[in-house]
C-alpha cells in the first residue's frame, strides 16, 4: 500500500511537471508554426534576388523577424501580446478568444495546439515519468506536432525540424534508448529509400510527383527513432488514414482529386504512435 501510494505520488508530479512545460512549450510551437516558414519564404526570395543582382541583400535594409523578434502583436491592430495576455491556454479563455484592444478573434488553433502538447506529454509523462526517456518523447512530440501544422498549412516539411530530428534519434539510440543502434541506422536508411523509391516508380509512370522530399527525410528520422522494426507499421497505418480521408473528403466535396493533399500529419501520428506504442500494439496484434 506504501509502495502504491508513493509510486502514485511521483507518476502524479511527472505528469504535472510534463504537463506545465508542455503548456509552455506549447505556446513556443504556435511561434515556430507560424514564423518558420515565413523564415524560410523570406531567405528564399533573399536568395533569388542575390542571384538576379548578383549582390546580396542587406540585412540592415530589412526588417529583423525570427523565432524571437518582432514580439508577437495583433495582426489586426499592431498591439503587442503582453506577458498575462500570452499564458498558455489561460489567456485565450480569459479574453475569451478576441484581441483586449480590437477585439478581433484569435484564432482557437493557438490554445488547441497548446492543450494538444499538453495531453499527449501528459501522458507520456504518466507511463514514463518525467526522467530521460520522457523528456525525449517529449522532444519527439513537439517536433512531430510542429510538423504537422506547417505541412497542413503549406505543404512544407523544414529541413531544419526534420534533420535534427533524425540525427537526435540516432544519437539516443547510440545508447540504445529505444531501439539499438543497426537498427536505428537501418530505420533511417529503409525509411528513406522506401519513399524515394515510392515517388520515383510514380514520377515514371505518371510524369507526376506524388510526394516531396520532405515525406522521406520525415519517415528517416521515424525510422531512426523506432527502428526498421517499426516501418511496415507507420507505413501502414499513414497509408490507411490517408486513403481513408482522402476518400472522405473527395466524397463530401470538400476536395478536389487531382489537387495534393500533406503526407506529413499522417506519418506524423502513425510514427508517433509507432515508436510509444508500436511494441503493446504488436504483442496485441501478435496475441503475446
Amino acid at each position: 500500500m506504501i509502495y502504491f501510494e508513493l509510486f502514485a505520488a511521483h507518476t502524479l508530479w511527472a505528469v504535472l511537471f510534463s504537463v506545465i512545460l508542455a503548456l509552455l512549450v506549447g505556446s513556443f510551437l504556435n511561434v515556430v508554426i507560424l514564423r518558420l516558414p515565413v523564415m524560410m519564404e523570406r531567405e528564399w526570395q533573399a536568395a533569388i534576388h542575390a542571384e538576379m543582382t548578383h549582390q546580396e541583400t542587406s540585412q540592415q535594409q530589412e526588417e529583423k523577424f525570427n523565432l524571437a523578434f518582432p514580439a508577437s502583436r495583433c495582426n489586426h491592430c499592431g498591439h503587442q501580446i503582453r506577458w498575462y495576455e500570452n499564458i498558455p491556454v489561460i489567456s485565450w479563455l480569459v479574453l475569451k478568444g478576441r484581441c483586449s484592444q480590437c477585439k478581433t478573434p484569435i484564432s482557437a488553433r493557438y490554445p488547441l495546439i497548446e492543450a494538444l502538447s499538453a495531453l499527449l506529454c501528459g501522458m507520456i509523462g504518466w507511463q514514463f515519468g518525467f526522467n530521460t526517456l520522457g523528456f525525449a518523447l517529449m522532444v519527439f512530440t513537439w517536433a512531430l506536432i510542429a510538423l504537422t501544422f506547417i505541412d497542413l498549412d503549406h505543404q512544407l516539411l523544414p529541413d531544419s525540424i526534420t534533420l535534427p530530428l533524425l540525427w537526435l534519434g540516432l544519437l539516443l539510440n547510440s545508447f540504445e534508448l529505444f531501439t539499438s543502434l543497426s537498427g536505428a541506422v537501418w530505420g533511417a536508411i529503409l525509411g528513406y529509400l522506401s519513399l524515394w523509391s515510392v515517388y520515383w516508380a510514380f514520377k515514371l509512370l505518371t510524369g507526376k510527383e506524388g510526394m516531396g522530399y520532405g515525406d522521406f527525410k520525415l519517415l528517416a528520422a521515424l525510422g531512426a527513432w523506432g527502428g526498421a522494426i517499426s516501418l511496415p507499421m507507420i507505413i501502414l497505418f499513414s497509408s490507411i488514414a490517408g486513403v481513408l480521408l482522402a476518400g472522405i473528403l473527395i466524397a463530401t466535396k470538400k476536395h478536389q482529386a487531382s489537387n495534393p493533399l500533406p503526407f506529413g500529419p499522417y506519418l506524423a501520428i502513425a510514427g508517433w504512435f509507432a515508436v510509444i506504442w508500436g511494441q503493446p500494439i504488436m504483442d496485441w496484434y501478435l496475441g503475446v
